[in-house]
């Protein structure tokens, strides 16, 4: 059986090794005289536990734990030999969203006028 400290360890290797840098700004790309470098959102979650209790007379113990990662990409850093800026996608995602619902809402009304 595997003892608490050993799942936290684990755990913490796992983070040690995953958090980096390189997760949040990827390798960077050059063509046609700009270097553009992705840039990640990275979200971890994790949660152990553990416990005894009686079962049939006989104390028994159990651990366990589990997580997750999320990576999204929100922009991208453009570089260039005149400035260097910062471009979100995140803007974009709110735009699509919007014009998604609002495709929707008039799909939905449309029907609703042709059923009367």
């Amino acid at each position: 059986m595997v003892s608490d400290p050993d799942i936290f360890r684990n755990i913490k290797d796992k983070l040690q090794t995953s958090a980096s840098v390189k997760t949040v700004y990827g390798e960077p790309v050059t063509a046609e005289g700009k270097t553009i470098i992705p840039v990640a959102r990275v979200r971890y979650g994790f949660g152990a536990g553990g416990g005894t209790g009686p079962v049939a007379d006989q104390a028994v113990g159990a651990t366990g734990g589990g997580g997750g990662v999320e990576i999204a990409p929100v922009g991208i850093i453009e570089i260039t030999s005149s400035e260097t800026r910062y471009i979100s996608f995140e803007g974009h995602r709110r735009t699509v969203r919007k014009l998604v619902i609002g495709a929707v809402i008039a799909l939905l009304l449309l029907r609703r006028r042709k059923r009367k």
